[in-house]
């Protein structure tokens, strides 16, 4: 073999290992991307069921004082109507006093 020959394979050898590096390097930059982009796409899916998760527990705990409302409303309108009932009966009372007392004054100065 002359010395050109071993040149020539020696370039040969030379560019081989060049495009093979280059074609490593592309798959790494390709593995790379595509690790990022799965991490990007789980991160995402975590976050969506994450936000599910959280607006799923709002939902029910606004339902629950939804109810606990209404039961306190009905409560209150229950106790209002038994304040009312019973400030009627004293309101009569208080008149019939009032009425008595106007008509002794009115006989005692008479």
């Amino acid at each position: 073999m002359s010395r050109t020959d071993i040149l020539i394979g020696i370039r040969e050898a030379e560019a081989d290992a060049t495009a093979l590096i280059d074609k490593a390097e592309a798959y790494k930059k390709a593995s790379i991307a595509s690790a990022r982009r799965d991490s990007v796409n789980k991160i995402q899916a975590a976050e969506a069921q994450m936000r599910d998760a959280s607006e799923a527990a709002i939902s029910k705990e606004k339902k629950k004082l939804a109810v606990k409302r209404e039961e306190l409303l009905s409560v209150g309108k229950a106790e209002a109507e038994e304040l009312e009932r019973l400030a009627g009966d004293r309101i009569s009372r208080v008149r019939d006093l009032l009425s008595e007392e106007f008509e002794r004054a009115i006989n005692a100065v008479s």
